[in-house]
């Protein structure tokens, strides 16, 4: 015969396992949101402006700080994660290197040599950048120019991008490089007439007076692969690699709430980031990236004690709407070095913004059911303090990185 206390002990065993299940749930979701490889930082980017004339093109290419600490071994001496005077000094030769092997300008399928004018450190949005000012020959109609962009091409899981910006002819357009695509052509055809390549839009300078845009302005013909296509992935590559956004996405979800007042919560989250990217780009609002970097991660903690200690949820859509305001001041920082002429605003804020809903609401449909099934566990409560108090952790964490570093 069996006793009580073995059978206690049976009861407990059984119940074990499928518990220990549930807590590793909630560390799935929460882990789910983050890449299998990590990166010394969240995201990679670099800018790149052409401008080109009769006399000469310049071409003048800003990466940050950071990016170069990963590509240049050893380059880092003091191991403050900070590109210094005397390093760039010390290193010069490396860096030249850095440029002449990995970015290059090719016309008619022949690699140009440009000359280095000058190396420049710099602020953009609180954050260093390495600026290049290259000088190559001039190009003229009938030339084909292509940029090839290796950087990080051996880095299967890189979010490295490369938003390029050019100007000929009194026409300006945008490209944008990341993934695998590398390439950027442009054929700058007799009687003005430009072919773009690779995700890319061109449009008239504002500034040139309508007759002569009429007459000299190129006519611009795309590739399948437009400039919507190119923002619309950069605006899914930014969300995916904005691991503060997603963090504050999933503690909203945490907490047990209708589905109304879930739909309430990524409606008001969507408008509130969208306004303030149009706003932050058209430079209507600035404020310093510190003080918005450090507020996106107050607002992770802020929502992650609040699933701890309020016994109720209520209206969490106007938080959500204040702190998506501010959210949208980070996903608008990469956009606003990016100088895009107001004639092509709309069609790159458009698709970006589609690009972050798209994976937004992706996430969100895959992680409801998980928080569906959790929510009836006996021990979900208990699952969503633990879940909560790491995102809170976290939070904390980079909040105190991004006030003091």
């Amino acid at each position: 015969m069996i006793s009580n206390f073995d059978k206690k002990q049976q009861f407990s065993k059984s119940h074990f396992k499928p518990r220990l299940l549930n807590y590793f749930a909630i560390l799935a979701i929460i882990s789910m949101l983050f890449p299998s490889s990590a990166h010394a930082h969240a995201y990679s980017a670099s800018y790149t402006t052409i401008k080109m004339d009769q006399d000469k093109t310049e071409f003048i290419f800003s990466i940050d700080s950071l990016s170069i600490i990963e590509l240049i071994e050893g380059i880092d001496k003091n191991k403050n994660n900070e590109l210094e005077k005397s390093e760039i000094k010390e290193e010069e030769h490396e860096l030249e290197e850095l440029v002449h092997h990995h970015l290059t300008l090719d016309l008619n399928n022949r690699q140009q040599e440009p000359s280095l004018e000058e190396m420049v450190l710099e602020k953009k949005e609180d954050k260093n950048f390495l600026t290049y000012h290259l000088t190559f020959p001039a190009f003229a109609a009938g030339d084909t120019l292509s940029l090839n962009d290796g950087l990080y091409v051996n880095d299967q899981d890189t979010n490295y991008v490369n938003l390029i910006s050019f100007e000929f002819a009194g026409t300006t357009g945008q490209a944008i490089l990341q993934g695998k695509e590398r390439t950027w052509t442009i054929l700058l055809a007799e009687a003005q007439e430009e072919q773009l390549e690779d995700g890319q839009t061109a449009q008239p300078e504002e500034n040139q007076p309508q007759q002569e845009q009429s007459e000299a302005a190129p006519q611009v013909e795309t590739s399948n692969s437009s400039s919507w296509i190119s923002f619309f992935k950069l605006g899914m590559l930014h969300i995916l690699t904005g691991y503060d956004h997603l963090l504050f996405l999933l503690a909203l979800l945490l907490r047990k709430q209708t589905f109304k007042q879930y739909a309430a919560i990524i409606t008001s989250f969507t408008i509130a980031h969208s306004i303030t990217i149009s706003l932050a780009v058209l430079g209507i609002i600035t404020l310093p990236s510190r003080f918005v970097e450090s507020v996106i991660a107050f607002s992770i903690v802020y929502v992650a004690l609040e699933n701890i200690f309020r016994k109720e949820i209520r209206h969490r859509w106007g938080l959500t709407f204040l702190f998506g305001l501010i959210h949208g001041l980070g996903f608008a920082n990469i956009l606003r070095e990016m100088n895009i002429p107001k004639s092509d605003l709309a069609v790159a804020l458009v698709n970006f913004n589609i690009g972050i809903e798209v994976v937004q609401l992706a996430l969100v449909l895959l992680i409801l059911p998980l928080l569906t099934y959790m929510f009836k566990l006996k021990s979900s409560k208990i699952i969503i303090k633990i879940g909560s108090t790491i995102v809170a952790a976290l939070g904390a964490f980079w909040l105190i990185e991004r006030l003091f570093s």
